[in-house]
């Protein structure tokens, strides 16, 4: 059990009956009466987003999950195929609830995985990850203004917005939260 002045965002709580992760908290200190927390959390089964307001001298429960290193082996179509690192299992996590993670997912490469009752429910993408730009068109320097972007494609297929001099070929580091390019990376 967990108080609801402990809640923070990333947290995954019990509500009703099914494993939700926290996105957002914005804790609040009415004048008169207690103080609360109103939660906005994504069901990691569905997708739906719930909101909820707790008192922070409530508790609340909070899911009992376990994070285990898998390797991405391949997409059948209809899931997503990992293999646990220590037992060599096969996990399958089915594509259709998890649509935008094919566009982060490169063979061989290592996520965790959150499992909840035994079962296999979330991919945990990494904050920031490397790419190799497959696509892009080419600029000629006085172009534009600095500060320029131009959209590329890297090799799983996510779109980014980069600087101008970034090349075909070149990896780029990038924010997987928001798309976002962050620097380019030297081999």
């Amino acid at each position: 059990m967990i108080r609801g002045g402990d809640i923070a965002k990333g947290t995954i709580l019990v509500i009703n009956t099914h494993p939700h992760i926290v996105v957002d908290r914005e804790f609040v200190s009415p004048g008169k009466g207690s103080a609360f927390a109103r939660v906005k959390a994504k069901n990691l089964r569905t997708g739906n987003v719930v909101q909820q307001t707790i008192k922070t001298q409530d508790e609340v429960e909070d899911a009992q999950v376990d994070l285990i290193d898998c390797q991405y082996q391949y997409n059948d179509g209809e899931n997503y195929v990992f293999m646990n690192n220590d037992s060599y299992e096969q996990i399958l996590i089915p594509v259709a609830d998890h649509p935008d993670s094919k566009l982060y997912l490169k063979d061989a490469e290592t996520f965790s995985i959150l499992f909840y009752a035994g079962e296999a429910i979330d991919i945990k993408i990494p904050y920031k990850m490397v790419f190799t730009v497959v696509e892009s068109e080419n600029y000629i320097k006085g172009d534009t203004v600095s500060g320029a972007t131009k959209p590329v494609v890297t090799e799983t297929g996510l779109t980014v917005r980069v600087p101008l001099f970034i090349k075909q070929g070149e990896k780029i580091l990038v924010n997987t939260e928001t798309n976002d390019y962050v620097e380019r990376v030297n081999s």
